[in-house]
């Protein structure tokens, strides 16, 4: 079975589209989650998008990207949680925002592959859950190994850190992220049914077409061998 190129110049363009997405939903998701503790994470949907459409590398790129608006967010005080836990932990602040992003790309897109010829609905619905769930739980885990900053500067009298990030930090966001997945995944069904419709559409006329090709090869070969006949 031939393998299709990713780096053709139709993934290059939806990819860069749904980058920029990635990137513009971030920003505002930075600005509104300055009202609280950590910002929603709005980017989900492109990046579930990209994940089923292009594959597991794409929702990888774009999970990074990702990380990498939150990371610069932190640095430059945008995001003002990312910045303290930057300031006492950079390293595994900024491994813990690109992996945690990237992973859910990555894993939504195995996801759909792996479900995709049972049931192409369920698998995009599952796809489109299971980001949310592998962001915010690479969160809490990654968060638990800097409980000594969230400890001096989010954690209340009498609470454990756990019961901050779960509860306190993730829990409505995750609900949010959810909810939110949960609700865009059947546009996002209908936008692999139309884009494979017109993708199967193509392939159709290409293998058409490919016989009068062939025939017209073969008639300048003939014709070819003929003129050279006559020559001789």
């Amino acid at each position: 079975m031939k393998k299709t190129a990713f780096f053709t110049s139709k993934n290059i363009a939806f990819l860069a589209v749904l980058l920029a997405l990635v990137i513009v939903l971030q920003i505002v998701g930075t600005l509104i989650g300055n009202l609280g503790v950590t910002a929603p994470s709005l980017v989900l949907i492109p990046i579930v998008l990209g994940a089923i459409l292009l594959g597991p590398l794409a929702g990888g790129i774009l999970g990074f990207v990702f990380g990498l608006v939150v990371v610069l967010a932190g640095i430059t005080g945008l995001d003002k949680f990312t910045l303290i836990l930057f300031t006492d932990h950079p390293f595994l602040t900024i491994l813990l925002c690109l992996l945690k992003g990237a992973a859910a790309g990555v894993v939504s897109g195995f996801v759909f592959k792996a479900l995709r010829g049972k049931n192409e609905g369920a698998a995009v619905v599952t796809a489109s859950l299971v980001a949310p769930i592998v962001n915010t739980g690479l969160f809490i885990l990654g968060a638990l190994l800097m409980s000594d900053t969230l400890n001096a500067n989010f954690v209340a009298d009498g609470q454990s850190v756990l019961y901050f990030l779960v509860i306190g930090c993730a829990g409505l966001n995750f609900i949010f992220e959810f909810i939110i997945n949960a609700v865009a995944s059947p546009a996002i069904y209908t936008v692999v049914r139309v884009v494979g419709k017109m993708m199967r559409s193509r392939a159709g006329r290409v293998r058409k077409e490919q016989p009068a090709d062939d025939v017209k090869d073969k008639v300048s070969q003939e014709s070819g061998i003929v003129r050279e006949a006559e020559e001789k």
